[in-house]
């Protein structure tokens, strides 16, 4: 049986169990073929061929619930639920999704795209099963190592020892989430793996599970028991996942298939909740996946054939937003031996391995972790230190409450940094950064700002290190910024206080981040057309620069257009119409707010999803064009 002959599950599982390993490396060869061309998260989903092959030919999915957390390790997943030939179309604008997404598959069993959430999902779903009368469903939560630190794993995990759910929890254990995989756990994981005791230990426990399946419930519940007994005394400590009353099962290759069908097809017949220990190799099958996984995780493109990237030179570019933190960091920390950089696991994407490379006590890769980062960066502030807490903006959600109880009430002096904010392009809406500002206008005590670039950037950083500011939010957005020439030199900005950058008389816009260079695009054609537009960069979205909106609107322009790159209800815009309602009731009418509209925004192009969201140039221009 070849991949082009499976359109289903249901097809592998007709295949002779001989024929999987080559099922698996067709799988392989068409994800590295396919996203050389056309790019996504390739060494993820390397890691998981085999995996993926052994879950679908076992379980009777989509019947049975197969969720994968994050979802950067589902693309074989994808390609052999039915989606094989539409796989070209990953990541694109109308095309597949990069992560699982329930409305475009049943195979699909829950959407995810931030780490931790399989293990809840899969527990609920068991418990409806069982409420519902299904007592023969297996329910299977596919979670790596890293979202394995996330604080709702773990609370999931207590809950699920408790259920008896039937519920199988499958650990890919590559050392790696996006950086290398940091703290006790990934510690404890090590332990089992390389514990040559524990691994003699586990291969009589299988056996004694073969023999034990006849045996009253009462000897089975001892044989458990004892087990658990022997795996503690093997490793010299506790094993958590036991401790917690799952049984623990591995480690076991992840790249060897006989193995993992026979591990599975046992799993299947043992009720209540399991876990399965699965080491594999992320970007298993691409030699420079395999050596290099933190810069193949999504590598764009490449030759197919000896997977070296293809890169455009950057010399004489602007920087990406994250580098030019990650350079004004260190700049700012030479400076000040109080600054500390934080990030939960997105050390290379915020780009705080460049600091780390330099000052290696003073950054610290909490893991997948968002709450704990910034309450730890508040224990840091509490104590002194000037803590750089650098989260993208769709993840700092997690970390809403510990923003206004740690930060905000108490007024420490945390730095936010909220990078891939606004827009993300071909990651879609699990990943857009619009909704940090609607979510943090309302709270007592921050300062929000956004630069308009890189410029800007190392300004509200130079400022927001300085003392007595209290807790500021920095935003800014991912890709390049807009200076060749970005290290200017540090100058304080104005707490609340905005620019104008262009006189106009007839239109102005009122802008904030990085949309400020679509308002000056915007005001250079419009002059063309005989519209004079002024442009305001309004650099903080709290507290709103009232004096400036005074002057705004006094200058008599017939229409004010605000423009952001976050949502429009509670955002940006509406705080300024809502100023002007209560001190400039007569210039509501003239107002026009550009936002993102109440709905979630699909993965494609930026350039795309502006126009789709109405934030673009032309936007600005249709606005101040209408009479």
């Amino acid at each position: 049986m070849n991949l082009s002959d499976i359109n289903s599950p249901a097809d592998l599982r007709c295949a002779k169990p001989n024929d999987l390993q080559a099922i698996a490396d067709q799988v392989r060869t068409y994800i590295i073929d396919t996203l050389s061309t056309h790019p996504g998260h390739l060494a993820s989903s390397l890691g998981t061929v085999e995996l993926t092959v052994a879950l679908h030919y076992i379980f009777n999915t989509p019947d049975d619930k197969l969720i994968w957390d994050v979802g950067h390790q589902a693309y074989a997943h994808k390609i052999l639920t039915g989606r094989r030939d539409d796989f070209t179309s990953i990541r694109t604008y109308g095309g597949l999704s990069g992560f699982p997404k329930m409305a475009e598959s049943p195979y699909d069993a829950f959407g995810t795209g931030h780490s931790s959430t399989s293990i809840s999902a899969a527990l609920g779903m068991a418990v409806a099963s069982r409420l519902q009368g299904n007592t023969e469903r297996k329910h299977i939560a596919v979670i790596g190592d890293g979202s394995m630190t996330g604080g709702e794993a773990f609370e999931a995990l207590n809950n699920v020892g408790l259920s008896k759910a039937n519920i199988i929890v499958i650990l890919n254990d590559n050392g790696i989430s996006i950086d290398r995989a940091v703290g006790g756990l990934n510690q404890s994981l090590t332990r089992i793996t390389s514990s040559r005791r524990y691994n003699r230990l586990k291969e009589h426990v299988w056996q004694r599970l073969d023999t034990g399946r006849g045996l009253r419930q009462r000897s089975q519940s001892f044989f458990q028991r004892l087990t658990h007994v022997a795996k503690t005394v093997a490793l010299g400590n506790p094993n958590l996942f036991e401790a917690l009353g799952i049984r623990y099962f591995g480690p076991v290759d992840g790249h060897d298939l006989p193995a993992l069908i026979d591990i599975l097809s046992r799993l299947k017949t043992i009720g209540g909740p399991l876990l399965l220990h699965v080491v594999t190799r992320k970007g298993r099958g691409l030699q420079q996946a395999e050596q290099n996984p933190i810069a193949y995780h999504a590598p764009g493109k490449y030759d197919a054939q000896t997977g070296c990237q293809i890169t455009s030179s950057q010399q004489g570019q602007p920087l990406k937003y994250q580098d030019v933190f990650g350079h004004t960091i260190i700049e700012l920390a030479k400076q000040n031996p109080a600054i500390v950089g934080i990030t939960p696991a997105m050390l290379t994407g915020s780009s705080l391995n460049l600091m780390q490379e330099v000052m290696p006590d003073r950054v610290f890769d909490v893991g997948i972790a968002e709450q704990h980062a910034v309450t730890f960066a508040a224990g840091l502030a509490a104590q002194g230190m000037v803590p750089f807490c650098n989260i993208y903006s769709s993840f700092a959600q997690r970390a809403y409450d510990q923003i206004i109880h740690d930060v905000a009430l108490q007024g420490l002096p945390v730095l936010i940094c909220l990078d891939r904010a606004g827009l993300v392009g071909d990651d879609g809406p699990t990943h857009h950064g619009v909704f940090d500002l609607s979510s943090l206008i309302p709270v007592p005590g921050l300062t929000i700002c956004a630069p308009s670039d890189d410029h800007e950037l190392r300004r509200m950083m130079y400022t927001a290190q300085l003392p007595g500011n209290g807790p500021i939010v920095i935003r800014y957005p991912r890709g390049a910024s807009v200076h060749a020439d970005w290290q200017c030199p540090f100058e304080p900005v104005e707490i609340g206080k905005g620019r104008q950058l262009r006189q106009g008389t007839d239109v102005a816009f009122v802008a904030l981040g990085h949309p400020v260079g679509d308002a000056l695009t915007a005001a250079d054609e419009l002059t063309a057309q005989g519209i004079s537009a002024a442009v305001y960069d309004m650099r903080f979205a709290k507290p709103l620069d009232t004096g400036l909106l005074d002057t705004i609107a006094a200058a008599g322009y017939r229409r004010i257009v605000t423009i952001e790159d976050g949502a429009r209800i509670g955002g940006f815009g509406e705080a300024v119409r809502a100023y002007l309602a209560d001190r400039h009731p007569a210039m509501v009418p003239s107002v026009t707010v550009l936002a993102i509209p109440d709905s979630f925004v699909v993965h494609g192009p930026v350039a795309q999803l502006k126009r789709d969201c109405h934030i673009d140039k032309q936007a600005l221009i249709a606005a101040a064009t209408h009479q």
